[in-house]
């Protein structure tokens, strides 16, 4: 059993190690400030970075990562699913996959470990082509059945720019 840290939807070897091995996410950990954690990159069709950071409340001095708080301050729950959208929306994949992401944009999650894990969650089962289960309202709702593969090579615009393991897993799941 490995023990990753969290990450707000890390890179392909982040989810390479959760799907190779059994698993913990530590949460007793001290919350390290500008790490993936709460942040990720993603590229644009030009090849562009751009680093998401989900922003979080006043960090004390060795704070527990379990402890962290999210802040609504900023609109980036709509900032965030913008610039995914435009960054994938022309990819295979998005339109089929992003009914499974865009409901954690419209929740407010109190703690970032509850957002990244349940964004890791969802993006874990559509990896491993599982239907994920959404929570609307009291009931739960099953989405499009999901197609199995096993690939796991390859990389949007990989043809332009070279693999790089940073890069949100969104680069792998929307191209796939």
């Amino acid at each position: 059993m490995i023990i990753l840290p969290t990450a707000y939807m890390g890179g392909a070897s982040y989810f390479a190690k959760l799907m190779s091995e059994d698993y913990e996410i530590e949460q007793m950990e001290t919350f390290e400030k500008q790490t993936f954690r709460n942040r990720c990159l993603i590229r644009d069709p030009k090849g562009t970075l751009v680093r998401l950071s989900v922003p979080v409340g006043k960090v004390e001095h060795k704070q527990l990562t379990r402890d962290i708080r999210i802040s609504y301050q900023a609109n980036w729950q709509h900032q965030h699913w913008i610039a995914i959208e435009s960054a994938y929306r022309h990819k295979p994949y998005f339109l089929y996959f992003a009914d499974y992401l865009r409901p954690h944009y419209e929740r407010q999650y109190t703690w970032l470990l509850d957002l990244n894990d349940a964004l890791t969650e969802t993006i874990v089962a559509l990896l491993h082509r599982e239907r994920p289960t959404m929570v609307v309202g009291t009931e739960t709702a099953m989405l499009r059945e999901v197609r199995r593969t096993q690939d796991w090579n390859g990389q949007t615009w990989t043809d332009r720019h070279p693999w790089q393991t940073e890069i949100s897993i969104l680069d792998k799941l929307f191209d796939d």
